[in-house]
């Protein structure tokens, strides 16, 4: 790369593999990302990785943040033409985002970043890659019709622990050709994210609640998925193919690889890092997709050492990472302060293992296998010792999450939300000596009955009292505002109480139920 806005890398047409290998041939860009899932199960990832050289990341800080995400789209080769790839990424991040920086970083010390993941429409990190793939979507879908593919219109089916389900209803909402159903666990969400979620405008949207966890959420997705004869009968009887927006679609992760490239662009350019200085990246982490796309920056140039995985007390990844067992069988779940990190089977670690193996796509096959029937699977001592070269890890109970945000708020003026006091912990037991960027991933504003017990001494659980109680999750974020002095709720969430409630469905986790409610959601769309 000239340091422009030039191809960072030469390479021919980008494809993609499966993780499980079932795919007859890989596949472009423009595929992988309307298919969301790949032929039997597997997740898409790119048959080359970019190589940028320090010079080119840091190059990268004079241009605007929508034209540093097309430089890498670019460099990744995908089979759009580099215009559309720049109108697209002006549309993705513009005034949809209340700060230029779209996502700057605030340093609490010398050698603590936070990276503020959330200034899009919705207050979580998910903006930035929801506001991005529906453009890509659209776009994909687009040219694979103009090159004589008969393409079906869509539905975009989603699971979410709180945060995908309302960047995706906002990202997808009005979209031409397609319509999007989003699952949440009925109870398993902030009084916030479930008011995101069910007060969405659009014709094209629908939310329902789901009995039980994030879990069986998403285990009812991908079983929906997988079903072959629910895709012939949505075929034949409303011309739709399922498609996916949660992270294991390659086009929600590629979004988030842009922007740790971009964030070590802006430390060097703010003078907090000396070009080519290691960094290490603390992630709070549920589905793994958000850690791993700062390992993918790594493998492409970012000067990356350790990469720190925070767990709440769902900490599956982080015994796995210490001990190369990930082992569910007899787990409980359970609900958190920090709610969109209640996750137990975190789909995008399928991804990372198959990079870590070599790309071993039967090792993936068997253990994936494993996880399903036994619910247990240990790696190979080749892999568990690629993934401690890579990953440390730690987790951080509700009680010390709670007092962390009193703590940060204390020390250092700056108010997080539960999931990025998670990190920031982490991050504190977890590093050595590198400057740490902590990636922080919703405004405090999303969690404020948590928020409020951390600020008030109350325990983990612990009812409110009366006068907090009786307030709605708006009136108590204002609360919270002007006892911190902390007035920057976004609009938001501070206007969900005079949003209409579109949305109050609550339906079985069973693939049954779930395709029963989408068919249903797609007869009053054709009626």
């Amino acid at each position: 790369m000239s340091h422009s806005t030039d191809r960072i890398a030469s390479f021919g047409e980008n494809r993609y593999i499966d993780t499980r290998g079932a795919g007859e041939s890989p596949v472009p860009f423009t595929q992988a990302v309307v298919n969301g899932l790949a032929q039997g199960g597997g997740l898409y990832v790119p048959q080359e990785l970019p190589s940028l050289t320090v010079e080119d990341i840091v190059a990268l800080a004079a241009l605007p943040y929508a034209q540093r995400a097309a430089a890498v789209y670019k460099a990744f080769n995908i089979d759009l033409p580099d215009e559309t790839i720049e109108q697209l990424m002006e549309r993705a991040y513009g005034t949809n985002f209340d700060d230029e920086a779209i996502c700057p970083i605030t340093s609490l010390d010398e050698n603590t970043h936070i990276l503020e993941l959330w200034h899009g429409p919705t207050s979580a990190f998910k903006d930035m890659a929801l506001q991005c793939l529906p453009h890509f979507f659209a776009a994909s879908a687009a040219a694979l019709r103009e090159r004589g593919e008969a393409l079906p219109s869509f539905m975009i089916l989603v699971a979410t622990s709180g945060d995908t389900g309302k960047a995706a209803l906002e990202g997808f909402k009005g979209v031409d050709g397609v319509s999007i159903g989003v699952l949440f666990p009925d109870g398993g969400v902030s009084d916030i994210q479930r008011k995101q979620m069910v007060t969405t405008t659009g014709d094209n949207v629908q939310v329902w609640a789901v009995r039980g966890n994030f879990d069986d959420c998403q285990t009812g997705v991908k079983k929906t998925f997988s079903d072959e004869a629910y895709a012939q009968t949505l075929r034949e009887d409303y011309d739709i193919a399922l498609s996916s927006a949660n992270s294991i679609n390659w086009g929600r992760l590629l979004p988030q690889v842009v922007y740790y490239i971009s964030s070590y662009a802006e430390l060097v350019a703010q003078g907090k890092i000396e070009a080519g200085q290691e960094i290490d990246v603390c992630v709070p982490t549920g589905n793994f997709g958000n850690i791993l796309a700062a390992w993918y920056a790594k493998q492409i140039g970012v000067p990356i050492d350790m990469l720190l995985c925070a767990s709440n007390d769902n900490r599956v990844l982080t015994d796995f990472i210490n001990t190369g067992t990930y082992d569910i069988s007899d787990r409980e779940f359970i609900l958190t302060a920090s709610p969109s990190m209640d996750i137990l089977v975190s789909s995008n670690l399928e991804r990372q293992l198959f990079e870590l193996t070599g790309r071993n796509a039967d090792a993936i096959r068997q253990w994936m296998a494993d996880l399903n029937e036994k619910k247990c699977f240990r790696v190979d001592e080749e892999t568990f010792r690629a993934v401690r070269e890579n990953f440390s890890a730690d987790s951080v109970d509700n009680a010390t999450c709670l007092a962390t945000i009193k703590q940060v708020l204390d020390e250092h003026n700056y108010l997080l939300d539960p999931h990025t006091a998670v990190a920031y912990t982490a991050a504190q037991n977890l590093r050595g000596e590198n400057p740490v960027l902590v990636a922080s991933t919703a405004h405090w504003a999303k969690f404020g009955d948590n928020v409020y017990r951390a600020l008030h001494g109350l325990a983990p659980h612990e009812p409110l009292p009366a006068d907090a109680a009786s307030l709605t999750g708006c009136q108590l974020n204002e609360l919270i505002a002007t006892e911190t002095d902390k007035h920057d709720i976004p609009a938001g969430l501070a206007n969900l109480d005079t949003m209409e409630v579109r949305f109050s469905d609550v339906i079985d986790n069973s693939v049954e139920a779930i395709e029963k409610a989408a068919a249903s959601f797609l007869t009053q769309q054709t009626n």
